[in-house]
């Protein structure tokens, strides 16, 4: 199997990865609204949507049109890290539970959760996501869709996170002992 088609596949992992993440986050969302759920910043997840789709769209065509060579530190030490991101990112929706999904939703009444990653970011989600989305397209050398993801990332989470803590800033302080999971 040559590098092109080992980073394919890839990219395929990563984009069914996502399919998941979609019907856990449409369960869960539904979950939340079902218990009053309220939620904040529509107008940015299209932009979102479209991003992420980007970003693996981007990568595969980098890597079939370009097709560098792509040195083997930085191909296993990028894929290292897009592993450590995925990882970071089931931690997050476990932590969260079902109150994990894409959307900015909260359900008025429950606490924030501070345990978890929780317990070491602020939005230990968007620190995957940033990770992921400079580290996946650099596992095949794809310098161009990690600059261009990364810029543009930077201003959706800059709007992303204003509208999430605005939300988290309505819900009751946690307790040390805060068990139940709360934003994404």
């Amino acid at each position: 199997m040559t590098t092109l088609v080992a980073f394919t596949v890839l990219v395929a992992l990563v984009g069914l990865e996502r399919l998941a993440e979609l019907v856990v986050s449409k369960r869960n969302a539904a979950w939340s609204m079902e218990r009053g759920g309220v939620e904040s910043g529509q107008g940015h997840y299209p932009f979102m949507v479209v991003l992420h789709t980007g970003l693996l769209v981007g990568a595969l065509v980098e890597a079939w049109v370009r097709r560098p060579d792509v040195p083997s530190l930085l191909a296993w030490s990028m894929l290292a890290l897009v592993v450590a991101s995925q990882a970071l990112r089931w931690w997050c929706i476990s932590t969260l539970g079902r109150r994990w999904n894409t959307r900015v939703i909260v359900v008025p009444g429950l606490a924030p959760v501070n345990g978890g990653p929780y317990a070491v970011f602020k939005h230990p989600n968007y620190v995957a996501v940033v990770v992921e989305g400079f580290a996946l397209p650099l596992v095949h050398a794809g310098w161009i869709t990690a600059l261009v993801f990364t810029v543009l990332n930077a201003g959706l989470l800059t709007v992303r996170i204003r509208a999430e803590d605005a939300a988290l800033a309505t819900l009751p302080r946690a307790t040390p002992t805060s068990a139940e999971p709360a934003g994404a």
